[in-house]
């Protein structure tokens, strides 16, 4: 049996633009409608009308924390203007999960932005952290009294990659000098907002808050034994998973680390260029390990792996997104039971964490891959939106309920 901390948050997450549906101010909305994605966001998963049902759920499966985001393109649909009735919204929102005895954590930026950001520029934009600072001001002045958690931008490098470098997200871009703008832009974002939320908190005689990013990271492995994939692995290992905090470290602006993980990505470079080596990955099939249903690999102990290299900032550690894509619960408990196991291991190494959040407490529209990545606790009848939560949700509220992990749960 294993024991967890009995101070713990467990819970799931969610991101508005994926479940709540219509949010036609984003640029994502625009996006979908321009290029003819072939599953579009539409309604969603209703979650805008039907997050009482959902919340009521995750008390019944002994979740004490979630982690959702507010939709900037609802809260400012043009520069400067912002709905003081989303706001009551997010407000009721919060104060739903409160009730219920859960944890708000809240993240301000999940990878879309308002229509009139983007044709400022975007995160291009010379003035794009100011834009997001007056959206950061209006949101956390509105919910401070009842949340201790923020994350002011998730995946920050997942966005950059897939938006910026492999184009295939908005804007399309494929340029790495562009990239490396709007990674600079999100830094300062980041700090300014993460300055900007404290001083909230002090000017209102508050509880000190807890601020940082959810950093996705991944387990980088080489195929095979050559200095070049060695290579590889390790510098991207330091560029992406490690060089955005290092950044926000050195200026004193994270009060924890907050992670998503989810798997492995087995490195085989074909040249010395910096796009083979910063992208090329295994096309042979090499890899032996079970894959989720978007064919990722499934690496459990990539995460204890990572969790102990943390342990040298000193700064707490918070998973905010673990999760599986599939159709078989099975395996989605199988999953989880593993990470949580590897969790286990760099808890007793020394890790100092927070909590666990499965991504995700519903089943949920997958950006590009439209909705059928099955990665919800509770699944998502999309015919009539009917919420029916999985064998998996009921094995792991079980730890929930406990902090136990019984070895027969496998």
């Amino acid at each position: 049996m294993i024991e967890f901390p009995s101070k713990f948050f467990w819970g799931a997450a969610t991101s508005s633009y994926q479940v709540e549906g219509n949010n036609i101010n984003s640029d994502w909305w625009q996006w979908e409608q321009r290029v003819g994605l072939k599953e579009r966001s539409g309604e969603a998963c209703r979650h805008y009308q039907f997050y009482k049902e959902d919340f009521n759920i995750a008390k019944q499966l002994g979740h004490n924390a979630h982690r959702l985001s507010v939709e900037w393109s609802r809260i400012e649909p043009r520069e400067n203007n912002f709905s003081e009735q989303e706001l009551r919204h997010y407000l009721e929102v919060i104060d739903c999960l409160k009730a219920q005895g859960i944890e708000p954590i809240v993240t301000l930026h999940h990878f879309t932005n308002p229509l009139w950001f983007v044709e400022s520029g975007g995160w291009l934009g010379k003035r794009s952290a100011e834009y997001f600072l007056g959206y950061v001001e209006k949101v956390v002045s509105v919910l401070c009294g009842r949340v201790s958690f923020w994350v002011t931008i998730n995946e920050p490098m997942v966005y950059v990659y897939h938006a910026y470098i492999l184009g295939i997200w908005p804007p399309q871009e494929k340029s790495f000098f562009k990239a490396r703008k709007v990674i600079e832009n999100l830094i300062s974002a980041h700090l300014k907002a993460y300055r900007l939320i404290h001083a909230i908190y002090q000017k209102n005689n508050l509880a000190r808050p807890m601020v940082s990013i959810a950093k996705n990271m991944q387990a980088f492995q080489p195929c095979g034994r050559s200095l070049r994939n060695k290579l590889a692995a390790r510098l991207r290992d330091k560029l992406f998973n490690f060089d955005f905090i290092n950044k926000l470290i050195r200026r004193s602006a994270l009060d924890f680390i907050g992670i998503n993980y989810y798997s492995r990505a087995l490195v085989d470079v074909r040249g010395w260029r910096i796009s083979n080596l910063l992208l090329d990955v295994c096309q042979d099939n090499h890899s032996r390990l079970k894959k989720n249903s978007l064919g990722w690999d499934i690496y459990p102990q990539g995460l204890s792996e990572l969790l102990l290299k943390l342990k040298r900032y000193n700064l707490p550690i918070f998973i905010l997104e673990n999760g599986i894509c599939t159709d078989d619960d099975t395996q989605r408990w199988d999953f989880i039971y593993a990470h949580l196991k590897s969790l286990s291991l760099a808890i007793n190494q020394g890790a100092h964490i927070l909590g666990y959040i499965y991504w995700s407490l519903i089943d949920n529209y997958e950006w590009d891959k439209g909705f059928a990545p099955r990665f919800g606790l509770i699944e998502i009848d999309y015919a009539n939106f009917k919420r029916t939560p999985r064998e998996s949700a009921w094995k792991l509220a079980k730890v929930c309920q406990t902090a136990r992990l019984n070895g027969n749960d496998g």
